[in-house]
């Protein structure tokens, strides 16, 4: 079996769940001189990442067609080693090599015949817990607790949610509106439900308010808060944990194994984040969550984008003891639910390992495709 072709193939698409936005993805089709097609992805965020994107997948794409798509490490390896000028450190490089490390192991899987998470060993977990994760957009407090209310009465096992994002809840910028927040969330959910905070990009904290708030938000036990601090502060982390209870998480702008083992080592990071249409595919993904479980930390799938990287993020979720839980997005959208047939959801707030069907084990819906094309 050989690859023939490599599409790259840009698109937008309206999310409920960050306010109707648009939000920008590249995704590839890989094609076999068998007819055997594989899906990948990349995250790419912003308009003109996109059509960028897309043309270093069409640039190496050319150095993969004719060459096995089993032999995904050393693609992996050759395709990084292509970006060594431009992609040294990450960057559009990371995203066009993990959009094709995703469609690969996709192709692996359905040549083989089995699923993804087997390729990676299988599944060390029965079952993960599913939670929301979605963003505040409301003006009123008691309308997002009704909002959580509904997202748990499916079953799910409990909620992340953004601050600083768009809408009007304006969560992020004030002490005491946060705090009247992050109380009335664990009421509404009750004690044993888990409730993680997501700081945004619009949010910028110094050390001092981050400790203020957290300790403040230590009271009503959250699992985790997430880049209180943005990207990267090892020194403000260090206060920051040596100051509260509650667990810091951080690393999903990340591209590269290194810059994980960057954050590892600051020892400030107890939950890892890692997109695998951002940190370089599966087999990036992989290494990293190696990775932190020699570090005895959490990692944790950002899958918050199509159900191509879903798909991807819940094959590794399964096979690394480092993985405790995954997230769905509450409010139904275009790239989860139309794009495939199958949708991937949880059953009773649980969601089980991905081995029933080749490959990522979804089939897209190119008509889907070609609706939210650029």
């Amino acid at each position: 079996m050989k690859i023939v072709r490599v599409e790259a193939v840009p698109v937008a698409y309206p999310e409920p769940n960050d306010f109707d936005a648009t939000r920008y993805l590249c995704l590839v089709k890989i094609t076999t001189d068998e007819g055997v097609v594989g899906w990948g992805e990349s995250v790419t965020q912003f308009p003109e990442a996109n059509p960028a994107v897309a043309a270093l997948i069409d640039g190496m794409g050319g150095l993969i067609v004719g060459r096995s798509p089993l032999d995904t490490e050393s693609i992996w390896r050759a395709l990084k080693d292509r970006a060594w000028w431009y992609g040294y450190n990450g960057g559009l490089a990371s995203y066009a090599i993990a959009a094709i490390d995703i469609a690969l192991w996709d192709i692996k899987g359905k040549a083989l015949g089995v699923s993804v998470c087997e390729l990676l060993g299988g599944a060390v977990h029965d079952r993960l817990p599913a939670i929301a994760s979605s963003h505040a957009h409301h003006s009123s407090i008691p309308a997002m607790a009704d909002e959580a209310r509904e997202w748990l009465d499916s079953g799910l096992q409990g909620m992340k949610v953004g601050f600083g994002k768009r809408g009007e809840a304006r969560l992020g910028y004030d002490h005491d509106r946060d705090v009247e927040y992050v109380r009335t969330m664990r009421e509404t959910i009750g004690p044993d439900r888990m409730l993680m905070i997501d700081l945004g990009i619009a949010i910028r904290w110094d050390v001092s308010t981050a400790v203020k708030r957290v300790q403040a938000f230590d009271e009503y036990d959250i699992d985790w808060i997430e880049e209180p601090l943005g990207a990267w502060d090892p020194e403000g982390y260090a206060t920051l944990r040596a100051k509260t209870r509650t667990r810091i998480a951080y690393g999903e702008k990340e591209w590269t194994l290194d810059g994980y083992e960057r954050v590892l080592a600051t020892g400030t990071c107890d939950v890892v984040g890692v997109d695998p249409g951002r940190a370089e595919g599966i087999t990036g993904f992989k290494k990293v969550t190696d990775r932190v479980e020699a570090y005895r930390r959490q990692a944790n799938a950002h899958a918050w984008s199509s159900a191509i990287v879903t798909a991807a993020s819940l094959a590794i979720s399964f096979s690394s003891p480092a993985c405790k839980l995954f997230e769905f997005k509450p409010l139904r959208n275009p790239m989860q639910h139309d794009l495939v047939d199958a949708p991937i959801s949880h059953v009773d707030g649980w969601v089980y390992p991905p081995v029933s069907a080749p490959g990522l084990g979804i089939e897209i819906n190119e008509d889907v495709v070609e609706r939210y094309r650029q």
